[in-house]
């Protein structure tokens, strides 16, 4: 899990005796943990444009605690970036590891995006992330390649078409976990399994049809999420 370092409390020079201080460090931990998650199913189901509050009441703390742990949205969007994709490295790397078949590993990193939610990710292709800020720009190529070294293995087996990239994957998996507009995170998990499953039958080999055009990649997504707000703001 991705951390940012809390005001440090319990110090030498603090007053506050060392177990106050671990309590209160735990408490701090715990609460950056709740912020992360309840953002990201906000995110999953509004966009980075949701109200902090709601954040807050997501997470069952104070609009003071968010703001403790995170100076402003921006800050809050960058720590759901990069808390999503260190998770899903973590998921990558352990299936490739662990199953014998690509193919299967490549299932279990598909059928997982749900408890990750990596749909969580699309704020990366708002304003209000940099594709190429250092942190952001490293985990994302870690990503890449732990996503691209399953895929290999499977075109290299013979069960995946070989036309298939990572960005078509995680672009694939990132629209189909998302929930309809005003429907709730979780409520659709059962329908969501059923679509990643739609998808992996379409990954096979063989291919049946050649793929049209090439991958998108994140960043000429986002020039399009960036220009086609634009334009909704300048008709309003």
């Amino acid at each position: 899990m991705v951390q940012l370092s809390e005001s440090p409390v319990g110090g030498p020079s603090s007053g506050v005796k060392p177990a106050v201080g671990l309590r209160r460090r735990a408490d701090a931990a715990r609460n950056r943990a709740r912020i992360l998650d309840a953002a990201q199913d906000a995110f999953v189901e509004f966009g980075a444009d949701v109200p902090l509050d709601d954040i807050a009441r997501r997470a069952g703390v104070g609009n003071a605690t968010v703001y403790r742990h995170f100076q402003d949205r921006r800050s809050l969007v960058h720590g759901v970036v990069l808390e999503v994709m260190e998770r899903a490295i973590v998921v990558a790397e352990q299936a490739y590891a662990e199953e014998a078949d690509a193919f299967d590993a490549l299932s279990r990193l598909v059928h997982d995006s749900v408890n990750w939610k990596i749909g969580a990710l699309c704020p990366m292709l708002s304003e209000w992330t940099d594709l190429q800020e250092t942190a952001i720009f490293a985990t994302k190529e870690r990503l890449d390649a732990a996503v691209q070294r399953i895929l290999d293995a499977a075109q290299a087996a013979g069960t995946l078409r070989d036309d298939v990239t990572s960005p078509d994957v995680m672009m694939a998996v990132a629209q189909l976990v998302r929930p309809f507009p005003g429907a709730a995170y979780n409520s659709m998990q059962p329908f969501v399994h059923r679509h990643l499953q739609l998808l992996l039958d379409g990954l096979r080999a063989p291919a049946h049809t050649p793929l049209p055009g090439s991958a998108l990649t994140l960043e000429d997504l986002r020039r399009e999420c960036i220009l086609s707000a634009a334009q909704r703001s300048c008709r309003q």
